[in-house]
């Protein structure tokens, strides 16, 4: 009897999937504390997320990004090895932009508003 039980939990282990099969993982992004909104080099910063990466260095890609844009209507292709894009969505005094930085599989997000 014992025998038997002890054979039928080895039958099932070995036929059960592996814990350690290679399966997909999920790598979510993570909404970033901001701080002081006004510690970037623009307005205020209003939102930031990063994948891949953590969030203090999404805040130095940050600053860095700011530091680069020449101007308060300029932009910053690049930065730190990261290939970035902006939209901005224009209003009489002000602008509000949304741009997203890229290295490999790093991504930093931060959402912006700047007095023009």
């Amino acid at each position: 009897m014992r025998l038997t039980f002890a054979l039928t939990l080895l039958t099932a282990a070995l036929l059960a999937p592996s814990a350690h099969a290679a399966a997909p993982v999920a790598t979510a992004s993570k909404t970033c504390g901001i701080g002081d909104s006004r510690s970037y080099g623009t307005t205020y910063v209003t939102a930031i997320s990063v994948r891949n990466t953590s969030c203090r260095n999404g805040r130095r890609l940050i600053r860095a990004f700011h530091a680069c844009r020449p101007g308060k209507k300029g932009k910053c292709p690049s930065v730190k090895g990261y290939s970035c894009s902006e939209k901005r969505t224009t209003g009489r005094t002000q602008y509000y932009s949304t741009v997203t930085c890229r290295k490999g599989d790093k991504t930093v997000k931060h959402d912006y508003t700047q007095w023009t």
